[in-house]
């Protein structure tokens, strides 16, 4: 069974539908990618797998659980964890504190637990910064913890906000457009970072993305969306060289690049062979 399961989502804006019967399986311990151009529902899809959308109509099931209800605090409970294009760190706490506030206030009730005794609350406390350092150290960004975000990069801030998204424990990590001005070298760096951290954390992650050096670097499986509809999916070598999916997005010069950069770690498999 797949971890999480996209079964004929659909999301309108008036009289504009951004996402038209969806469907997407999500399986254990895969990096899945998903690409188009701008306004293809990407973001809009990310936001229904994450609780600040609610659809029209469809299905999420995750865990074989259907979650339409849940809102996007409780979604993060169950394991579904999400990094934002724009860094979203809070700029007047140190990297360390962003890195806590996910590991322990959403399980112990806030500030009132430094007031009053809580059982168990200096234990998750004493957990979630000991997850913080762990963490930083596997991102290699420790030595910023008692730094504030401002001061840092942008590639820094990138990774204090995957580093953020990995202390809430998430099974099932979306990470939107993540290498976002950043340079090749940085982003050759980046996607061996993503493929260890998948194997240290055992996620699976879904990526969106536009540098097709990182999405063919990583991803096992792709899916391609375009004004709203789901117009190709398969093995990332297979997918970029579909001439829809090359009309619609790539562009000759980007398919030509692609096919020769390494794909990612493996292909999706069935009863019947490659999906």
């Amino acid at each position: 069974m797949p971890l999480c399961d996209v079964r004929g989502v659909t999301v309108r804006f008036g009289g504009v539908t951004a996402l038209d019967s969806i469907s997407m399986e999500l399986l254990e311990g895969e990096f899945v990618a998903l690409i188009g151009p701008n306004g293809a529902g990407k973001t809009t899809l990310f936001n229904v797998l994450s609780g600040i959308q609610r659809p029209a109509a469809g299905d999420i099931i995750y865990r074989n659980q259907a979650i339409n209800a849940l809102d996007p605090s409780e979604r993060a409970r169950q394991g579904i964890g999400r990094t934002f294009q724009t860094p979203q760190a809070f700029g007047s706490l140190t990297v360390l504190d962003n890195l806590l506030l996910p590991g322990w206030l959403p399980r112990f009730g806030g500030v009132f637990t430094d007031l009053i005794p809580v059982p168990g609350a200096g234990r998750a406390r004493r957990a979630a910064r000991d997850r913080a350092r762990g963490v930083a150290a596997v991102l290699g960004i420790e030595d910023t913890l008692d730094r504030y975000p401002g001061e840092l990069s942008l590639g820094k801030r990138r990774l204090i906000e995957l580093a953020r998204a990995l202390c809430t424990e998430p099974r099932l990590l979306l990470l939107d457009e993540p290498a976002s001005g950043l340079d090749a070298a940085e982003t050759g760096r980046f996607a061996e970072l993503l493929l260890r951290v998948r194997d240290i954390f055992k996620l699976t992650l879904l990526l969106v993305e536009h540098d097709m050096q990182l999405v063919l670097g990583v991803a096992d499986y792709l899916y391609v969306l375009n004004f709203g509809k789901l117009l190709a999916q398969g093995d990332p070598a297979t997918v970029v060289s579909d001439p829809a999916v090359v009309a619609a997005y790539l562009g000759g010069d980007d398919a030509e690049a692609g096919a020769a950069l390494p794909v990612g770690q493996g292909t999706r498999q069935t009863q019947g062979g490659a999906r």
